[in-house]
């Protein structure tokens, strides 16, 4: 087989590929004090296909901690696709996630902890993916 055939297949699988966008608590609350569009920008920088996902411990812990922020977020929340938290702590389940998953965080000590590819909010205006 052709060399650069194959390599065409393989990028063609990456793009027709479906990945997850999980977003953190602290993402989420920075996305609306912001006013940031989020889809329109998820759909600017992700040149693929995705899912956007939250975790329920992160819904928990805006409960607990940004309750005025949640009735904001709650209207949002049906074009999010809830994923059971296993782990208590939302910080480390988004660490195990991220080998197979895109996390979107502004949190600098989780961002260092991740392993794979991260969405963070630049100059208060636009996403970029790293």
């Amino acid at each position: 087989m052709d060399p650069s055939k194959t390599l065409n297949m393989s990028k063609l699988r990456l793009i027709l590929m479906e990945k997850n966008v999980i977003l953190d608590t602290n993402f989420l609350v920075y996305i609306f004090k912001y006013k940031i569009d989020l889809f329109s920008e998820l759909d600017r920088i992700c040149n693929f296909k995705y899912k956007t996902q939250i975790l329920t411990g992160s819904i928990e812990e805006l409960e607990k901690v940004k309750p005025t922020e949640l009735n904001i977020i709650k209207q949002f929340i049906p074009r999010l696709n809830l994923l059971n938290s296993k782990i208590k702590n939302v910080d480390d389940e988004l660490v195990n996630l991220s080998k197979e998953n895109i996390i979107a965080t502004q949190d600098k000590n989780l961002k260092k902890r991740l392993n794979g590819q991260v969405i963070i909010i630049r100059q208060k205006k636009y996403l970029i993916l790293i």
